[in-house]
């Protein structure tokens, strides 16, 4: 299984994009792992992606019709899929979401981390997820860039001046 990755640059960052056996597998702020293969356009589930993320950034899209795979833990699949659930413009909070993933509202912990081991920036919706007061909290981009998405999505206002 040989994964390919290219780079965009977005209003949020430059986003690492990567793929294997014609699935999504990566999307994020980070670095490359040394074996993956750097391509220019790259096979279609790149090219796709890289299209409907801009559009998506550009407010011209609402979702993602993109083929995904993943290789987390259980609990980490049944969270990463609660945040599928999570519509366009809306927010959840972690108790929430724990409850939805039928987790105890002691393991909201464990249900964070999760979250935040999503490989799925953006695609995945885990910018979607605040704290029980609404207060935007950790974001593997970066606070800022998670309030351009939800900004984005309607979900916050643009600051005032």
């Amino acid at each position: 299984m040989s994964t390919v990755f290219t780079t965009i640059d977005t209003p949020v960052g430059t986003l690492l994009l990567a793929a294997s056996d014609g699935a999504l597998t990566r999307v994020s702020f980070g670095r490359p792992d040394p074996s993956w293969r750097q391509v220019g356009a790259g096979p279609a589930p790149l090219t796709d992606a890289a299209g409907q993320l801009r559009a998506y950034l550009a407010g011209e899209r609402y979702g993602f019709d993109l083929p995904v795979r993943t290789a987390g833990t259980p609990f980490q699949e049944r969270v990463w899929a609660a945040l599928d659930e999570i519509p366009y413009g809306r927010t959840l909070t972690y108790g929430a979401l724990a409850e939805r993933v039928g987790a105890p509202r002691d393991r909201i912990r464990a249900v964070a981390a999760a979250v935040g081991a999503n490989p799925l920036l953006v695609v995945r919706p885990c910018h979607r997820v605040v704290g029980a007061d609404g207060a935007l909290t950790g974001y593997a981009g970066g606070l800022p860039a998670k309030r351009h998405l939800l900004t984005v999505e309607g979900a916050l206002q643009t600051a005032l001046f």
